[in-house]
């Protein structure tokens, strides 16, 4: 359903629309009922193309790590929809813009894994039907839950990647709908 406009907006509208003028119709022209008899044009002689130099096909982009379907095993699926795993680090991203909040995920991601994090709880704020669709309104920065929209695509293309586990919907005591857990893989030296 779209939104309405606000009183300020619609008077904005409103004089917008009247400084506009309409396109002036076209007549319809009729279409013959029998069609023109066209004469095929003759065909022309074949010439030999050029062997074609041998193209070398463009690098196909890294393949895109999606931790949203990736599978914990059935304790830690309960547990994280249970509330009962505690994040060992958070971060918070509202107020951020998107350079902002996508670099300080990245250095986030970085300390979690220097100190052996296991769960870093990313608070985005809730995700909006359709925010990455939105256009950008002017005096707006950004559509609202443009940020928690990008999550999963800068996870995806983060350079800890490899490390990233799974990707979880937060608890509703640790930021419910605003919130994911990145699970985060276990060191090899643990």
């Amino acid at each position: 359903m779209p939104r309405r406009l606000d009183p300020d907006e619609a008077a904005l509208w409103k004089r917008v629309a009247a400084t506009v003028t309409p396109i002036a119709r076209r007549p319809v022209v009729p279409v013959p009922t029998t069609p023109p008899t066209v004469k095929p044009p003759a065909p022309r002689p074949r010439l030999a193309a050029p062997p074609a130099a041998a193209r070398t096909p463009a690098p196909l982009p890294p393949p895109r790590r999606t931790h949203s379907a990736a599978t914990l095993d059935g304790h830690w699926d309960r547990r994280l929809r249970k509330g009962l795993v505690r994040p060992d680090m958070s971060i918070d991203l509202h107020g951020h813009t998107l350079a902002s909040a996508q670099a300080l995920l990245e250095e986030s991601l970085h300390r979690a894994l220097l100190r052996g994090a296991r769960v870093l709880l990313v608070v985005a704020g809730r995700l909006r039907p359709g925010a990455d669709r939105l256009p950008q309104m002017h005096g707006d920065p950004r559509p609202r839950g443009a940020i928690r929209a990008s999550l999963p695509d800068w996870l995806a293309f983060s350079a800890f990647a490899d490390q990233i586990v799974a990707l979880r919907p937060a608890h509703i005591s640790h930021g419910g709908a605003g919130a994911v857990y990145v699970i985060l893989r276990r060191s090899r030296d643990d």
